[in-house]
């Protein structure tokens, strides 16, 4: 490796460590959605998969979960993550909404 591509790959390295310490920063800053909140109550979100009304939303299936929906941005074992349904929010990893669409994979 030349001079010249060692500085360009330890660019690059800070360049991802500072967007991660920044998206980090973010999200330890971001506030959960509330239930109460009018986006929350329209797309019928919980904070628990278990207390989902099933006479209101019977396509709801117990597995369903914030964690394994395709909008959901956190790690799958994180207690909370973002969503792009709700955005600048976290929403519970165990939480569910209606607009749930099943992860790929």
């Amino acid at each position: 490796m030349n001079g010249s591509n060692r500085r360009v790959f330890m660019l690059q390295v800070a360049a991802a460590s500072g967007t991660a310490l920044i998206a980090a920063k973010a999200q330890a800053q971001a506030a959960m959605v509330g239930e109460k909140d009018a986006q929350a109550v329209a797309l019928g979100y919980v904070a628990d998969t278990t207390k989902v009304d099933e006479k209101k939303f019977p396509k709801h299936a117990a597995a369903q979960m914030c964690s394994n929906c395709q909008v959901y941005a956190g790690k799958p074992a994180d207690p909370a993550g973002p969503c792009a349904i709700f955005p600048g929010k976290l929403v519970s990893g165990k939480g569910w909404c209606s607009a749930y669409v099943k992860k790929a994979g």
